[in-house]
C-alpha cells in the first residue's frame, strides 16, 4: 500500500468526479498536493509520510488522470483548461471543509496550481511549484534545445486523433520511454508507484485526456495567461519555486528572472536531481516544505 492509513474519496465538481486520497494531522493546516504528467497522486508516496505529521494532506488525481473522470475533448479544449482543472480542486477543498489552504504542484499540477492562485487568490495561502516556468513564458522562449527535450509538448498538441491514436496504441511503451530519460532510467521510481502510472495510463480515455491537457495549454490556457499578464495580475501569495538542476528548466530558462514577472513574492533554487523532484529528492523537498509552509 502506497498510502497506508490514508482515506480514499471521490468528490464531484459539477458532475466531474475527482479521485483522491487524504489524511494526516487533522489539526494541521490543509495542504493540496497536485501531481504532473503522466502520473497520479502516487507521486507523493515518499513525501506524504514525512509531512503528514504537520499537515492534513489532500492528494487528488487531476481530471483525466489516474482514477478521476475522463472528459471528451471539446472545440476549444476548455474541458482541460487549467482554469477548469483548478476549479475542480477548489471544489474538492470546499467539500472537505477548507476555504483556504496551501498548495504544492509538480509539472502539470504546478500549472493547475498557478492558475488556481490567479483565479482564486483568496483561497491560496502559500504555494510551491516544482520544475516549471510559466506556460506562456516557456512557449514564447522555446529554443531548439527545449523543443528536443520537451518534444511531447509539440507532438501532443496536434489535432485529435493523431497523437491520441499513436500513444494509445501502446501507453505502457510511451510511459516507459517518456519517464526514463535520465541516466538512471525508471530506477528512480518505486516499482509499485511506476506500475500504478502504467496501469492508469491504460484506462480508456486517459491518453486522450493527456493530449487534451496539452492542447489546452497551447491554446485556451495561453489566452488566459496573456489576459492576466496584460491586466497586471500576478500570484499574490508567497511562492517558492524549485526545479531540477539536471532538467530542462535549468538548461533552457532563467527561472529566477522569469518568475518575478508573474509573482509578487517569490524565491527559489535548483535541486540536485532531474524532473521528478518528489520521487528523486523526497527528503530535501520535505525539508523545504516544512520550512516554508
Amino acid at each position: 500500500m502506497l498510502f497506508s492509513g490514508f482515506e480514499s474519496r471521490r468528490i464531484s465538481n459539477q458532475g466531474v468526479e475527482i479521485n483522491l486520497v487524504c489524511g494526516g494531522n487533522r489539526s494541521g493546516r490543509p495542504l493540496l498536493l497536485l501531481h504532473g504528467h503522466p502520473q497520479t497522486h502516487a507521486i507523493w508516496h515518499k513525501v506524504a509520510p514525512v509531512i503528514s505529521k504537520d499537515f492534513f494532506l489532500v492528494m487528488p488525481d487531476l481530471r483525466g488522470y489516474g482514477e478521476s473522470a475522463k472528459l471528451p475533448g471539446d472545440a476549444d479544449h476548455g474541458n482541460y483548461s487549467k482554469r477548469a482543472m483548478a476549479g475542480d480542486q477548489v471544489a474538492v477543498m470546499r467539500e472537505l471543509g477548507y476555504e483556504k489552504f496551501l498548495v504544492v504542484g509538480h509539472d502539470r499540477g504546478a500549472r493547475v496550481a498557478h492558475r488556481l492562485a490567479l483565479d482564486h487568490p483568496q483561497a491560496v495561502q502559500k504555494m510551491v511549484l516544482l520544475d516549471i516556468a510559466p506556460t506562456v513564458a516557456m512557449y514564447e522562449q522555446t529554443t531548439m534545445e527545449f523543443a528536443r527535450s520537451y518534444w511531447h509538448w509539440f507532438f501532443m498538441i496536434q489535432p485529435h486523433p493523431f497523437p491520441d491514436t499513436l500513444l494509445g496504441a501502446d501507453p505502457e511503451f510511451f510511459i516507459r520511454k517518456h519517464m526514463s530519460r535520465g541516466p538512471q532510467g525508471t530506477a528512480i521510481f518505486a516499482p509499485e508507484a511506476f506500475e500504478e502510472y502504467v496501469r492508469c495510463a491504460k484506462i480508456p480515455g486517459t491518453v486522450h485526456a493527456f493530449c487534451e491537457d496539452y492542447r489546452a495549454s497551447a491554446g485556451i490556457d495561453l489566452d488566459h495567461d496573456r489576459a492576466d499578464r496584460a491586466a497586471g495580475r500576478k500570484v499574490e501569495c508567497p511562492l517558492r519555486v524549485f526545479w531540477g538542476r539536471d532538467g530542462a528548466i535549468e538548461k533552457c530558462f532563467k527561472a529566477m528572472e522569469i518568475w518575478p514577472q508573474y509573482a509578487r513574492q517569490v524565491e527559489g533554487r535548483a535541486f540536485p536531481c532531474g524532473h521528478y523532484i518528489p520521487e528523486e529528492q523526497p527528503e530535501l523537498l520535505s525539508e523545504e516544505l516544512l520550512k516554508f509552509l
